[in-house]
Parts: structure tokens; sequence; C-alpha cells
């Protein structure tokens, strides 16, 4: 392979530089992030509550500006785009909320078909309905198409989630605690559901998560956020065996 083609293979899909990011003149919550993530590589991201890391993300979707700082999603530079040129790229990306964000008022159905009618117009009835049924295949919910989502209990709003995030098939998918408030079973379900879905279709991912157990099952890497910068990374191997007490305190 010639070193070119190798650059480009190796090339990281996200590309963070110096990013500060204050509210007000005494809430500096971002001050100086600098990571890569790699393509097709899942990215794990602890920190106490409050240390930044779902602030990072919107910053990557453009929901929230940096003050500071180069953001660079396919090697293209965020701060610089305007708003009908993120949107555009906002459609290569997917988010798996906390609350699963699903619309109360539309079945599964309806609620996935919503995205492929705004954004795939092309499609037939047929085609959406198609995407919709594989959709749902893949995330072992089929049965509920057409249930509301008052009617599945948290861990099937999980995954009713994740699908509506899938349907439009990202390339890179931000996970917001995506094990928050279930049971441990169900808990895992949904950790091997993110890492079939890295292995089925090489999506990249960052995860913010305080469960130890997805952790550890779907991170290749873990980066640990303290006082506004990158405290530490490494596997979760790596980290668990740290002699850092503070660090050693999140695997306990």
């Amino acid at each position: 392979m010639l070193q070119q083609d190798h650059e480009i293979l190796t090339k990281p899909i996200i590309e963070i530089k110096k990013l500060h990011k204050s509210f007000g003149s005494n809430n500096h919550v971002l001050k100086g992030i600098t990571l890569q993530v790699k393509a097709g590589e899942n990215l794990i991201m602890l920190g106490k509550s409050g240390s930044g890391k779902s602030i990072i993300i919107k910053c990557l979707v453009g929901l929230l500006a940096a003050d500071k700082g180069s953001l660079k999603v396919f090697d293209t530079d965020i701060t610089k785009l305007d708003c009908t040129q993120l949107n555009i790229l906002r459609l290569r990306m997917g988010f798996l909320f906390q609350n699963s964000a699903l619309y109360d008022s539309m079945t599964v159905r309806q609620n996935l078909e919503f995205p492929l009618k705004r954004h795939s117009a092309e499609l037939t009835d047929a085609e959406v309905e198609k995407e919709v049924e594989e959709v749902l295949k893949s995330v072992g919910l089929i049965e509920a198409i057409d249930k509301m989502p008052s009617e599945l209990s948290g861990g099937m709003r999980k995954r009713v989630g994740l699908a509506r995030t899938l349907i439009l098939k990202p390339e890179i998918i931000f996970y917001d605690e995506p094990t928050t408030g279930l049971d441990p079973i169900t808990s895992r379900e949904i950790s091997k559901l993110i890492l079939s879905i890295q292995k089925k279709n090489n999506t990249t991912s960052m995860i913010i998560t305080h469960d130890m157990a997805c952790a550890k099952l779907t991170g290749d890497r873990i980066v640990i956020l303290r006082d506004g910068v990158i405290y530490l990374e490494g596997t979760y191997r790596e980290l668990e065996n740290s002699k850092d007490e503070w660090v050693h305190s999140f695997f306990e």
C-alpha cells in the first residue's frame, strides 16, 4: 500500500483541536479539548456530571457554538459552515438521546417513517415500508411496529430510538447515556446491539456513559474528562489497572 493511501485510511473521522466552551464569565466547561476519533472506532467518554461530555457532542453537531478551537467532522470544519451546509452534514450523523426522544403521538412505524419521508422523498411508500421493517428487525422489535411509545418498556424505547437513528444510515453515531435507567440485563442487550451495529455497518461512535459494563463491552478506547480537559485515555484494561486513585474510582 502506498504511504498516501495509508494516510487516507487512517485519517481521523472526527478531529477536535483546543476546544473551549464557557457559559458566562465563570463557568469554563471545556478548556482546550484535543481529541481524534478514527473511522470505525467506538470511543467512550467518561467523567463526572458536568465535566462537559455532552457539550463536546453538542458542539460537534452544531447545537452549540465553540468559543475557540477547531472541530472537523469528515475533514470539514463545522465552525465554518452555514446552516444549510451544517444540515447536510448532519444527515451523515445520528444521535441517540437519553430519553430516546420519540414522538409520543406517533406509532413506532410513524416515528421511523418520519425521517425517511423528510430526507429521502424519492423513496416510494413500498420502499419506506421495507426500510422501516428492516431496521426494526435489526434491533429485534418488528413485533412493536404498530405500538405507541407509551406501550413500550424503557429498553424497547431505546431500541426504537436506535432504529430511528439507524434508518438514515449514519456514518457516525453519538450515544448519550444509552443504558441509563435500564436494568442490568436490558443494559447488556443494548450494549451488545451497539457493538453489533459497529461491526455490521462500520459506524464510528462516541458513547457517553457512566455504565462501566457498557464501556467495557462496547469501547475500543476510553477518554476521561476532568477539569475541562482530557485527563487520561486508554483501553478499558489499561485504565482499570491505573494507579491513579481518581481514575480507579470509576471502576469500583
